[in-house]
């Protein structure tokens, strides 16, 4: 089987989430002489990019967003030995989190997921999470972006609790701050003093990626 074969492979069974099988597949990738960077690149990442897209063009749904996700995790564990080898471009360091008053994770965890795959250093905080954790995390972690989510009407007025929060310990200059969820709009964006507003998780890894290159 050539390399290219075994990359459309191993994307095919990301998709259909395979799970039993990625491990294998990834580490049999390695033996034939595959970099863990071609593995994640041509397989993991294609696969999970695919998906994302399908999804923001609504072909796909959540719940495949998901399983894709799940197995996509699987094959990154096998790889991150060999890209903890330098092998692999850190793009920095994302703190993420979904606000207080509010438990929806599912937003969160693809932002996260999608920025991890394109080489972002993650930090997350979880869900329903107080202004002063996330000041204490950007005060610990020292990353060069924040992501806060909000599905609530009622929970996203606290984006600018941290903001303020943030201006407060004088954390704000250097730090970009994202944020998104369905009542999220670029003009509340702007309101509450967050730099980036993306309707979706592909636009803002693309975004934040293209930035930090």
């Amino acid at each position: 089987m050539s390399h290219s074969e075994i990359l459309a492979n191993i994307q095919e069974k990301v998709i259909k989430g395979k799970i039993k099988e990625i491990e294998q597949l990834c580490l049999s990738a390695l033996d034939e002489g595959l970099s863990a960077m071609e593995i994640l690149e041509g397989g993991l990442l294609m696969a999970m990019q695919r998906v994302a897209e399908a999804w923001k063009n609504g072909t796909a749904f959540i719940p495949e967003v998901l399983i894709t996700a799940r197995a996509m995790n699987i094959g990154l564990a096998v790889l991150e030995p060999q890209l903890a080898k330098g092998e692999r471009k850190n793009h920095g360091k994302v703190v993420i989190g979904t606000v207080l008053d509010d438990l929806h994770d599912i937003g969160k965890n693809l932002i996260g997921l999608m920025l991890k795959s394109r080489g972002f250093e993650i930090v997350d905080l979880g869900v329903n999470v107080k202004p002063e954790k996330f000041v204490d995390a950007i005060k610990e972690h020292k990353p060069q972006v924040l992501c806060m989510s909000a599905l609530l009407t009622t929970s996203m007025i606290h984006f600018r609790e941290v903001v303020s929060a943030l201006e407060e310990n004088d954390l704000r200059e250097n730090l970009l701050i994202c944020v998104g969820g369905a009542p999220v709009t670029q003009a509340y964006a702007q309101q509450v003093k967050a730099d980036v507003y993306t309707p979706d998780a592909v636009s803002l890894a693309d975004l934040l990626e293209a930035r930090f290159a």
